[in-house]
């Protein structure tokens, strides 16, 4: 008999039909992978599962039984956890405080048994082969310590259920590969996953079967040992996508941006590198390696210590954003929603609103003092045509778009004020397989177009297929620099993990 048993689910919103008849399965002891393109009725699915949102039809069954969740402590009561991709623990307490929040335990006068909370606390942190203290502050942790905390507090609650909302976003090869034997071992103890990820070789390599949604359908649900990547990713998105890494041949041109001796006491160290037009210059590395600090320091975002930025062949001052910007570099921040975009106003103000303050561009946007309401209106237009945003309007608000458009309202935002050198963080983190392809075709038409493009990724494919040269760092050093044909994913692993001296300025 299935733990859990989902038949023909219902969910509908304001004109959407978020799930349309899904059944699902979920067997004792298996770790499921839930996927399909975003919109495709992951989140709702979940969130139905676990009293967040009512079904507008269908049955679901517990251990047999019928389950109806009215809210998510219910569902957790009853064995039913969720570790979000935002993880829900609270900074300032300690590790057994939050593995035992709402359920305390307790003395006969009612206070709190701290003495067994911390007895208790040491013991999930011991199962799950932690070595830090039930003491420790959760915001003393790392991403991947905080989300084995989260890991403890279902078990605390007697756990037979567990969704993992894209688990390895932030973390690092070392860490990822702990939380999938911590996975393991919950799976021997009887504990059942629903894993959710965009990571397909994850999902090859730790689950047991696959669901697939698309649409709010279900497509099919399947073993892992009968089928492969490419199947999975043409029933995702409904078409072929076997070439998923397009590649052009583009011949670089003139060196658009060079770095010199950068240096930050204690985060880079004398980074020196270049970027031409036509080029994808990849930056790999660990979480913690500084590559996202080095990109903040060549867009102005963050202050060094020394070195020199040097664009089109002349030596440049960039103290702020606004000074990388007139000079022509873009930032696609790794965290999109907080730093590179305006929630809560619409597409086409997201798009236009760095062209009104850019040197270059800010005269097309006026007529004397006053903003013209429709060149800026005919400037959104015209990128989200050229970049295939997917948007009933332009006034749509950009909180209510997928992960993948976002990137492209951000990617709007540069295109408008003629970047032309263009440094993507992290871009395809969070956006499913479709879309990735999507943004990997436009930087290559970027790159064709002549923009010098740098993308930093934790996605060794990604590195491998989009890059044509390939930067290594590890604590604020260049352990390597690597050319496509050269790199391997056990040669960058290599000069991630090892300290080597970089003897190159090229």
């Amino acid at each position: 008999m299935p733990v859990l048993e989902v038949k023909g689910l219902k969910k509908h919103f304001a004109g959407v039909q978020a799930l349309n008849g899904v059944d699902f399965i979920l067997k004792k002891g298996e770790v499921h992978a839930l996927v399909g393109e975003n919109g495709a009725g992951k989140s709702t699915l979940i969130k139905s599962l676990t009293g967040i949102y009512r079904p507008d039809g269908g049955e679901i069954l517990l251990d047999g039984k019928p389950y109806a969740p009215q809210h998510p402590r219910e569902a957790f009561d009853l064995g039913i956890s969720v570790i979000h991709q935002e993880l829900n623990l609270l900074p300032e307490l300690d590790v057994a405080a939050n593995i035992f929040m709402g359920n305390l335990p307790t003395k006969r006068n009612g206070l709190i048994d701290k003495k067994r909370m911390y007895e208790e606390a040491g013991h999930y942190l011991e199962l799950l082969g932690l070595d830090f203290s039930p003491r420790t502050k959760i915001k003393k942790l790392s991403i991947s310590q905080a989300q084995m905390v989260e890991i403890a507090k279902s078990l605390s609650h007697n756990a037979k259920i567990i969704f993992m909302d894209e688990p390895t976003s932030s973390l690092s090869p070392t860490e990822q590969e702990k939380l999938f034997q911590v996975i393991r071992e919950l799976k021997e103890r009887g504990v059942s996953i629903t894993y959710v990820s965009h990571r397909l070789e994850e999902i090859m390599d730790i689950c047991d079967r696959v669901t697939i949604l698309r649409d709010g359908q279900l497509v099919t649900s399947m073993d892992i040992k009968d089928t492969n990547m490419d199947e999975i990713i043409t029933r995702m998105v409904g078409r072929d996508l076997s070439n998923r890494y397009p590649k052009m041949q583009i011949t670089p041109g003139e060196t658009l941006l060079e770095v010199k001796h950068l240096s930050k006491s204690g985060v880079l160290h004398d980074i020196s590198f270049s970027a031409r037009a036509g080029e994808i210059l990849g930056i790999s590395g660990f979480v913690g390696a500084g590559r996202t600090e080095l990109v903040r320091a060549v867009f102005g975002a963050d202050p060094v210590d020394s070195g020199e930025i040097w664009i089109e062949g002349k030596k440049v001052q960039i103290r702020n954003v606004t000074d990388a910007v007139n000079h022509g570099i873009a930032l696609l921040t790794e965290d999109r929603k907080n730093q590179g975009l305006l929630l809560n106003m619409s597409i086409k103000d997201n798009i236009s609103v760095s062209g009104l303050n850019c040197i270059k561009t800010k005269p097309k946007f006026f007529k004397g003092p006053f903003v013209d309401k429709k060149a800026v209106a005919e400037n959104a237009k015209y990128y989200v045509d050229v970049i295939k945003i997917k948007t009933p309007s332009l006034k749509q608000l950009v909180k209510n778009l997928s992960g993948g458009n976002q990137q492209k309202v951000i990617l709007g935002k540069w295109m408008s004020v003629n970047a032309k050198i263009i440094i993507f963080d992290e871009p395809t983190r969070g956006i499913d397989i479709g879309a990735k392809a999507e943004i990997y075709m436009l930087m290559e038409q970027l790159a064709k177009a002549g923009a010098a493009i740098i993308m930093i990724s934790s996605e060794l494919p990604e590195i491998l297929n989009i890059s044509d040269r390939i930067l290594v760092m590890r604590y604020g050093h260049i352990t390597a620099r690597l050319t496509a044909r050269e790199a391997t994913e056990e040669l960058i692993i290599h000069y991630c993990a090892k300290e080597v001296k970089d003897e190159s300025t090229a």
